[in-house]
């Protein structure tokens, strides 16, 4: 405990004992042995405005700051381990039953708080266990496994006391652009949900709240993170609800999470079509719906949907939200405001009160809400968790190609060159903690071999070096005689910089982002210009290339000289000025920006210090791949939260060092590291290719088992990875196409379809039967198949059932998973592989929105992916 939290308890405790003062006699809320329903009508009856608004707040924090005021209670907090080191989840423990005890204890009512976090494959705080990333999870298309993760986190996470968890992402990732694809289960609604049911499930057993998000749609034209959506109800229904609805339906998550997106015009947050009547009304949540962080004012800065942050709250709570989840605690007054002006009836908060309430009795917290400080210590970063965190790595990994038979390697190897920047830097993913004794690619195979076999070189890296912001230090301006840092900057309410500047202020450097507000006070956010001026100092080593980075139009100005004129608003980019700045000049700068449309960037750039030698790099890798028996390429992807991606090529210059690697003729294996596809120009140069994700702490290892044949890559896409972007968007579940798929350059097919993955073994599959093969509409009919392993190694299968409708009232898609299951096999060895078939699996909503199952023929494909059909039949559905 910090010593401020503990005068602040101190302090509580003196002023407070609400619980003595009410006499011996428990409320009814306290009295466990009644109904729920009965203690949170007695509680709810008590409660003033403000402890009822506090209910439907949550934010990160603690009770450290005395001038934020807890004493309404509060929803739940994101509370933070200080501690880094192994004895985090001991220390984070405690400290959440020190700050639980205050809501508890000292509180009028005694409302425990729910102690949230993110879980997304493993709980972000040190100390927890890191498994693959959840795309990783999904390629093992192991719903047994992915639910024995979940229970490893949800126990982790609550012997801390953190009783919510803001995961998982139910969302497809339906474009690969999207920067989030990794956080997800891939791009089918069916494998989405059978994930999703196994990660809810777990952690709902363990008594841990989940929030699937985003809801809904979170994905937008572009691959664009929370771009706005216009999709009918039918897709929505048959496509991007069913993860959702079987998450609630059939897994039981407490609480849901909304989008940043609008939804048909209308902000998620405030979509009463989306929050009450399908998530309320036609799946019967009963649990609580919170906003995505700041999502609730959205309305207002993005949407363009609202005057006030207050009426923003006042429509989202009518529209079915239950709680508003900032980023700090002084976020809270626009959103207290519309309760105490009374903008939100009565009805209204009770009902979102009396879900929050509900679930806080359902968890135990009044009757335990506190946790033993020592088991926290126990399970998080336990053996078997580690064990786990291995196994799941090897099942998610991927092969891609295996030209030869190049792999698995053998360990004999005279000579290994592990080439790349990711081979040593081990990342995690998205919304991950630090990890335990975290093992790298390197690290995994130089376990392998001996010491002086494994040769490194890091490569070129995964980002173009060559320009940076010009820093603080090398721009000055004259202040009251005096010469300080940073420019001078005048900002002006028009958009040709003329009259008076509105405000005239020191920026340290030119480097902004006004993408939701203006650049101040008095300036609208979409029209003003901006004059920065001072001089240029120019450090050790000179600058040969200087410019503006960002959205034009700008000017800018060296020595009173115009070098870059792009005055004129079109796009945005990079404008460079080849200059000759040698080390110590001094330069007058100046640089002019106007913007006429809102959602700006400029940034001010140089070259000055930065020296990319990319080519040296790749030159010592090619040297070291020449004198090696096989080189093991290992290259990575930019992506992440805000962060989607208008290529999928391999950033940096990582292309060219596989190219150059690959003239060596020395045998190269790429290893790609990243959460979603990659094109992949330089295919037939190599000999082969693994996806190996975000494979956590332990991933190293599993690579290099994986390399070296100690376990088989079983995993299979659950994406499909285009040839080009020019594809896309390219899923497997499209419908048929009014002519054709392919354009007059390029096939419409994709590089690696959904379901694909290789073997170090070899499957034959035999004796599809479907039994009865005429059923009834409320029937179901039972698919089975044999399937062999031919090969001569133990290997991993994954089994898929695809259905397609031969003649439907409405279009349908030429292909639909609806049945998959990983099964391993010894050579020579044969099992039988069952699958039911009914309403559940061939129901469509018709041209009225109603759900059928049509009389008819189905096609019933079983196969190695959604392009390798092995076997097929027919099942009749009569009248």
């Amino acid at each position: 405990m910090r010593p401020r939290l503990f005068q602040w308890s101190v302090l509580l405790l003196i002023v407070s004992r609400s619980a003595a003062a009410q006499g011996s006699a428990r409320p009814p809320y306290r009295d466990p042995s009644r109904l729920a329903a009965e203690r949170v009508q007695d509680l709810l009856r008590r409660m003033t405005p403000e402890e009822k608004f506090w209910q439907l707040f949550m934010i990160p924090g603690d009770l450290d700051d005395p001038t934020h005021d807890y004493s309404h209670g509060i929803f739940g907090l994101q509370i933070v381990a200080e501690d880094s080191t192994p004895a985090a989840a001991r220390a984070q423990a405690a400290r959440i039953n020190a700050i639980q005890r205050y809501f508890v204890e000292h509180t009028r009512l005694g409302i425990p708080i729910i102690p949230f976090e993110e879980a997304l494959h493993g709980l972000v705080q040190p100390g927890a266990t890191v498994f693959p990333e959840a795309i990783a999870l999904a390629a093992s298309w192991d719903t047994a496994l992915v639910a024995r993760v979940a229970g490893a986190i949800a126990r982790e996470t609550a012997s801390r006391g953190v009783r919510q968890v803001l995961s998982p992402v139910l969302n497809l990732a339906r474009d690969v652009r999207w920067g989030r694809v990794e956080e997800t289960y891939g791009e089918d609604p069916v494998l989405a949900s059978a994930m999703g049911r196994a990660f809810v499930g777990a952690f709902e057993r363990a008594g841990v709240v989940t929030t699937p998000k985003h809801f809904v749609a979170n994905v937008g034209d572009g691959g664009r993170d929370s771009y706005p959506i216009d999709y009918d109800e039918r897709l929505l229904a048959e496509t991007y609800f069913p993860p959702f609805e079987s998450a609630i339906r059939q897994a039981g998550a407490r609480s849901v999470m909304t989008a940043y997106n609008s939804v048909d015009g209308a902000p998620a947050t405030q979509n009463h079509w989306l929050l009450t009547e399908i998530l309320k009304t036609r799946w019967g949540f009963s649990g609580f719906v919170i906003s995505d962080a700041a999502a609730t004012g959205g309305a207002t800065v993005l949407h363009m949907t609202e005057s006030t942050t207050a009426a923003a709250a006042q429509h989202a709570f009518e529209a079915g939200l239950d709680v508003v989840f900032q980023s700090s605690y002084e976020q809270y007054r626009p959103y207290w405001d519309a309760f105490r002006r009374g903008m939100i009836a009565h009805a209204v908060i009770d009902s979102a009160v009396v879900r929050v309430l509900r679930v806080k009795l359902g968890l135990g917290l009044f009757e335990h809400p506190y946790v033993v400080p020592d088991s926290a210590a126990f399970w998080n970063g336990h053996a078997t968790h580690r064990a786990l965190a291995l196994e799941a790595a090897r099942e998610g990994i991927v092969l891609l190609r295996n030209s030869r038979a190049v792999l698995p390697l053998r360990d004999t190897l005279r000579a290994v060159a592990v080439i790349g920047a990711d081979a040593a830097l081990a990342r995690l993913g998205g919304y991950s903690g630090p990890g335990n004794h975290v093992v790298s690619i390197l690290d995994g195979v130089r376990a392998k071999l001996a010491p002086e076999v494994v040769r490194f070189a890091p490569g070129p890296g995964r980002l173009r070096r060559g320009l940076e912001t010009v820093p603080p230090a090398a721009l000055r301006s004259d202040s009251v005689g005096r010469s300080v840092a940073g420019l001078e900057a005048q900002y002006f309410d028009n958009i040709a910089l003329e009259g008076a500047p509105r405000i005239v202020r020191r920026d340290d450097r030119v480097d902004f982002g006004w993408t939701l507000a203006a650049p101040g006070p008095g300036i609208a956010r979409d029209w003003y210009s901006v004059r920065w001026s001072g001089s240029l100092i120019v450090p050790a080593g000179g600058a040969g290339l200087l410019g503006v980075q960002g959205s034009d139009g700008f000017r800018l100005y060296l020595d009173d000289s115009l070098v870059i004129d792009d005055w004129q608003k079109r796009s945005a980019g990079t404008h460079l000025a080849e200059v000759s700045l040698p080390a110590g000049g001094t330069h007058a700068l100046r640089l002019e920006y106007f913007e006429t449309t809102g959602n700006a960037h400029v940034r001010l750039v140089w070259d000055a210090g930065v020296r990319d030698d990319w080519q040296v790099q790749i030159d010592s890798a090619v040297r070291l791949a020449r004198a090696s028996a096989v080189a093991v390429v290992v290259a990575g992807i930019e992506e992440g939260e805000f962060r989607d991606r208008a290529f999928l090529g391999l950033p940096g210059h990582q292309e060219e060092l596989i190219r150059a690697v690959a003239a060596t003729a020395t045998p190269v294996i790429v290893v790609l590291v990243g959460g979603s596809a990659v094109t992949m120009p330089w295919l037939d140069r190599v000999a082969g290719v693994l996806d190996v994700w975000y494979p956590g702490e332990a991933g190293g290892q599993a690579v290099a088992d994986v390399l070296f044949g100690d376990a088989d890559p079983g995993g299979r896409l659950p994406i499909t990875f285009p040839i080009a972007e020019g594809q896309l968007p390219l899923v497997y579940d499209h419908k048929p196409t009014g002519r054709g798929d392919d354009y007059i350059d390029l096939t419409g097919q994709p590089l690696f379809p959904f379901g694909f993955g290789l073997s170090y073994t070899t499957f034959a599959y035999s004796g599809l039967a479907i039994e009865p093969g005429t059923i009834g509409p409320g029937d179901r009919a039972i698919v089975r198949c044999r399937v062999k392993n031919v090969g001569g190694v133990v290997g991993d299968e994954v089994v898929q059932l695809y259905v397609h409708d031969e003649l439907a009232s409405v279009a349908r898609p030429v292909l639909q998973l609806e049945g998959f299951q990983r099964v391993r096999l010894a050579p020579g060895e044969e099992q039988e592989v069952t699958f039911r078939l009914g309403a559940e699996q061939l129901r469509f909503l018709e041209r009225n929105l109603r759900w059928v199952v049509e009389p008819g023929t189905f096609r019933v494909l079983i196969g190695s992916s959604s392009r390798d059909v092995r076997l097929r039949g027919a099942l009749t559905v009569r009248p």
